[in-house]
């Protein structure tokens, strides 16, 4: 698969589970987490999906599109491992990171902190959609959306 077909995928996933669990998403209440905003495209939607809901996005530097770029006091700035660390215990609704490199080294060292930001930034009953496996005690895997390729792309819930 060419390297264009792999990223649509990947972004079509991304978009078909944001859009299968909002409905979940709005009965929960607490803040929308965006872990790596790179050029907004997937806050956006997340703003589009989420009109009522604050949505704070994360990333080691402001590189958004211009309309994508998250309002004063929603923009968090430095390493995720680092700065997330501090809305832990935040209670949001929904925390989504799409943060993989594709390369299984530089990905294994984001695994060793990013499921336990993800799961403790959590409500109980919050979602986690990620396009890294969360392995962690207190995230429950869900099942994917028809249409969405197993190991793709993720969803958990915190128990």
């Amino acid at each position: 698969m060419s390297r264009l077909d792999s990223f649509i995928r990947r972004l079509t996933a991304q978009r078909d589970i944001l859009n299968a669990v909002a409905d979940e998403v709005k009965t929960l209440d607490g803040a929308v987490l965006e872990l790596g905003l790179g050029n907004g495209r997937t806050f956006d939607h997340l703003r589009e999906l989420f009109p009522d809901r604050r949505v704070v996005a994360f990333d080691r530097a402001a590189n958004a599109y211009g309309s994508s770029m998250p309002e004063d006091g929603n923009l968090v700035l430095g390493e995720i491992k680092d700065t997330a660390r501090d809305f832990i215990g935040i209670g949001a609704s929904l925390a989504h990171a799409d943060i993989g490199t594709g390369y299984e080294d530089k990905d294994a060292v984001t695994l060793t902190w990013l499921p336990e930001i993800m799961a403790g930034v959590l409500a109980p009953r919050g979602l986690a959609v990620s396009g890294l496996p969360l392995e962690h005690p207190d995230l429950e895997s869900l099942p994917l959306p028809s249409g969405v390729k197993d190991g793709r792309y993720f969803i958990y819930r915190r128990r």
